[in-house]
């Protein structure tokens, strides 16, 4: 079906939960020298060359360097009339009807950027920057287009002084916050493959708390395109595909399972939160897995592990009744035989290693994944349909998954299809159509207005979206 038939045949709208805007870059350097000075953006400059000048160096140094490659040629090129649409405003704001969206919230390009520069003023100015350039350039379209703004997090005070003047100052609504830091070890902070993965929950440099309530107070549902290229085994530094392959699902786990862990959600109940671009197949498999966890090694179930509770009188009956001569030639050895993966030195205090998610029963984690995070799924991934099969889903559940274009990047060749892919769920069976409802609309909904119930006023859906967030 194209895309005029599948509308005539939806009773509700499409909002696209993760499309992508191509900023003209003249207008943001321009914006950046007038915030920062010329210094500031010459250095940006030599940022938007790295792929020319890393281009040059040789493997080993790569290597040395801990470079891996990221994207080329990403954008559209072919179809220039797909690459105007993503870059002028106003041309996607015509274009909607045919690409068969009724409002996009729009992410970054060039500002997915800052999130991981280390260099502190530029990466500021330039956020600062960025904001300033899609409340300007979108104000007059915010009936349908929704850019969204972007939250460095290198620090919570960097990120609670960005959030709020793009709220405040700008009225930018929704936001990307940066999801990963890679901070260097410390004694080794000049090699770049000396870093370690902070997810701002679980054992972070900072506590990120103050940042999590400012997000409450503004009505700010924080979302992350966190990616896996440049650290475990995504840092090839020749080959992007073989990085690129599953590295939203492997950075957008890393920054759930940190949050999750460090109980963030608990915390903050009212907060949704969102992970872009990888799909929902990960969502589910976590789900499942931090479920099998808490079964065997909750607070309650661990003690059936203590080296403790092992009756060594009876072990060595066994050994002597039932074992090989050299086992029982050796049996005074014991305590070397047990030592191994059952230490009775470990710390009594710390084993409850679900104590700082707040997770106190299995139904918690449950209300986390249903209730909290949502997932965005681009249209031609199969997979999107795992977050709806309640045969396999834990307690039954459907996962938050929501459709997400990515429209204004390589993989999506003709802007037109993407909603015909999404589709495709439906023609095969995989979701039925109040399942795609979900999937198209009332997620994506959910998820910006359960935090702020206000997040579509003003839009061609606010009336639509207003009995969605009162239903739920």
């Amino acid at each position: 079906m194209d895309t005029a038939q599948i509308r005539s045949r939806l009773s509700h709208p499409i909002v696209d939960a993760d499309g992508h805007l191509l900023e003209f870059v003249p207008l943001v350097r321009d914006f950046l020298a007038e915030i920062a000075g010329e210094d500031v953006a010459k250095r940006f400059d030599t940022v938007t060359r790295g792929s020319a000048l890393t281009r040059a160096l040789d493997l080993k140094t790569k290597r040395s360097l801990g470079l891996a490659r990221h994207g080329w040629w990403g954008l559209p090129a072919r179809n220039t009339l797909d690459r105007a649409t993503a870059t002028i405003p106003k041309l996607l704001y015509e274009r909607m009807d045919e690409i068969g969206l009724d409002v996009a919230i729009l992410y970054p390009t060039l500002g997915l950027m800052p999130m991981a520069l280390d260099d502190d003023e530029l990466r500021r100015a330039l956020a600062r920057a960025c904001n300033r350039y899609y409340a300007e350039c979108y104000a007059p379209y915010r009936d349908r287009l929704l850019p969204v703004g972007i939250v460095p997090t290198f620090s919570p005070d960097e990120a609670v002084d960005e959030l709020a003047y793009a709220t405040q100052a700008l009225g930018l609504r929704g936001f990307l916050f940066g999801g990963l830091v890679l901070r260097p070890v410390p004694g080794h902070e000049t090699v770049r493959a000396a870093r370690w993965v902070d997810g701002l929950g679980l054992d972070s440099a900072h506590d990120y708390d103050p940042l999590w309530r400012r997000c409450v107070e503004l009505g700010v549902s924080p979302t992350f395109h966190s990616t896996g290229i440049g650290f475990g085994s995504r840092s090839s530094p020749t080959n992007y595909v073989a990085n690129h392959v599953g590295n939203f699902a492997a950075g957008n786990e890393a920054i759930a399972r940190s949050l999750f862990f460090g109980g963030a959600p608990r915390r903050f109940p009212g907060l949704r939160f969102a992970f872009l671009e990888g799909g929902v197949a990960w969502g589910c498999t976590l789900y499942a897995d931090i479920l099998g966890h808490f079964e065997k090694r909750n607070r309650a179930a661990i003690v059936h592990y203590d080296p403790a509770a092992l009756d060594r009188a009876q072990l060595v009956r066994l050994i002597e009744r039932a074992a090989p001569p050299a086992f029982r030639e050796r049996v005074g050895r014991l305590d070397e035989a047990l030592a191994f993966l059952s230490d009775p030195g470990e710390d009594r205090a710390a084993l409850d290693e679900f104590a700082q998610s707040g997770i106190a029963r299995a139904e918690d984690v449950r209300d986390v994944f249903t209730r909290q995070f949502f997932f965005g799924c681009e249209a031609d991934d199969p997979t999107n349909a795992f977050a709806f099969d309640t045969r396999v889903n834990p307690f039954g559940s459907r996962i938050n998954a929501m459709f997400a274009s990515d429209i204004g990047h390589w993989d999506v060749p003709d802007f037109r299809g993407v909603l015909p892919e999404a589709w495709e769920l439906v023609e095969h069976g995989l979701v039925d159509e109040a399942g795609f409802r979900a999937f198209a609309f009332e997620n994506v909904v959910r998820l910006f207005g359960g935090t702020n119930p206000k997040f579509f006023e003003g839009t061609i859906v606010a009336e639509a979206a207003a009995s969605v967030i009162a239903a739920a």
